[in-house]
């Protein structure tokens, strides 16, 4: 594949339910049913950009958890004409095990009502398992794309649904190289596949976009982090920041999930913009100046690959992170990236990556490597294998 030659000072690179389709001729399956914790609506990440290409062979269902209400209903919202998102809705004031049995109900009344019988099930949370160990998919897929246990909030018995789950899954995926490390050595069909990149959907931000209407009165230069706000940001690293370079203005994209409002870092030059649809990232990207990932290291940090990463870079922009396991392994070797450890180093790198002219062919030709194409492609080839095997 060529490398775009695209353009920057900054950077110069390179409505209706589906219906059923003809099965593929080497397998007989038609479905896949998703049970996920993320929501579709949610940050666009990893299980819409592998689903959404899952789509374009199967009928795809989106099982998200309940939502709490008057009464009991299924509700399908169509993505697209093969991709259908599923939500139970629940009384308020069910008990645990009355909810476990409508979401059962709802499992059960999706699969007779669109007469799913040959099918992939495929897992983001192994606490799924609860209402739907009874199902009999011909093939079923964990793609672990996270340590939830070391979560905030995490089920108690997480560990042990997950271990329920290795030992029932023809195939495992993981969202990471660490999560790799650790999982391989509990299941014989562990492969490892990082977050992955929509080049075309990024590389357009080299090229000035667009101010956003709530950038307007934020004066450059402007340090971005775009993604969940939660246990895992550094929020003495973002606060220290601020303090020590008050005419840096760092802009922050995304909810803010499981932590105080309160605890966040208040000042003159962070600006907390709030969730941006995925179409709308690279107008914000196109004019940041840097991008940045101030996580924590600690457990909840331990196993992640963050998706922002080759966002970032295929957006033109230079990135500065904490040292973040597979950050290091799989992009401290390019030239816009930057590891720092402590708030010191973090501010001197920012202040680096203001001033070089980074080379951005190495990336691009990492990056197109890299496509959330290219993963897919892999894991259908790894599915349509472990299928000739269970037709056999």
């Amino acid at each position: 594949m060529s490398v775009p030659n695209l353009k920057k000072e900054k950077a110069s690179p390179v409505s209706s339910l589906p219906s059923k389709p003809t099965p593929l001729i080497d397998q007989e399956i038609t479905d896949l049913v998703c049970f996920s914790h993320l929501r579709w609506n949610f940050v666009f990440q990893r299980p819409q950009h592998l689903l959404s290409r899952a789509s374009r062979q199967w009928r795809v269902w989106f099982v998200e958890e309940p939502i709490y209400g008057e009464s009991y209903q299924l509700e399908l919202r169509s993505i697209d004409p093969n991709l259908t998102v599923v939500v139970p809705h629940i009384p308020h004031g069910s008990s645990p095990e009355k909810s476990l049995e409508l979401q059962r109900r709802a499992v059960d009344q999706l699969m007779a009502q669109h007469s799913i019988q040959d099918f992939i099930a495929w897992y983001y949370t192994p606490m799924a398992l609860a209402f739907s160990r009874h199902l009999k998919p011909q093939l079923m897929i964990y793609d672990c794309m996270d340590e939830l246990s070391a979560f905030l909030g995490a089920p108690a018995n997480l560990l042990e649904q997950e271990k329920e789950l290795l030992k029932r899954a023809h195939l495992v995926f993981t969202g990471g190289l660490s999560l790799f490390e650790a999982k391989q050595g509990r299941h014989e069909h562990v492969f490892a596949f990082p977050s992955s990149i929509d080049f075309n959907h990024f590389s357009p931000a080299r090229n000035e976009l667009p101010l956003p209407t709530d950038l307007v009165s934020i004066p450059g230069p402007r340090i971005g982090y775009s993604g969940v706000i939660d246990e895992r940001m550094d929020l003495h690293l973002l606060r220290s920041l601020a303090q020590k370079r008050p005419d840096w203005q760092f802009t922050l994209l995304g909810p803010v999930v499981k932590i105080d409002w309160a605890n966040l870092p208040q000042a003159p030059n962070i600006h907390y913009l709030g969730f941006k649809q995925y179409a709308s990232l690279p107008h914000y990207f196109s004019h940041w100046d840097v991008a940045i990932m101030p996580f924590a290291i600690n457990e909840a940090t331990r196993y992640i690959s963050p998706t922002k990463t080759p966002e970032y870079l295929a957006a033109g922009l230079p990135v500065v992170s904490t040292p973040i396991h597979d950050v290091v392994s799989m992009y401290g070797h390019l030239t816009p990236v930057a590891i720092a450890n402590s708030p010191d180093a973090f501010e001197q790198a920012i202040a680096r990556a203001l001033l070089e002219n980074n080379s951005w062919e190495e990336v691009d030709v990492f990056l197109l490597s890299h496509s959330w194409d290219t993963t897919w492609a892999a894991m259908s080839q790894l599915i349509q294998s472990q299928l000739a095997l269970q037709f056999e």
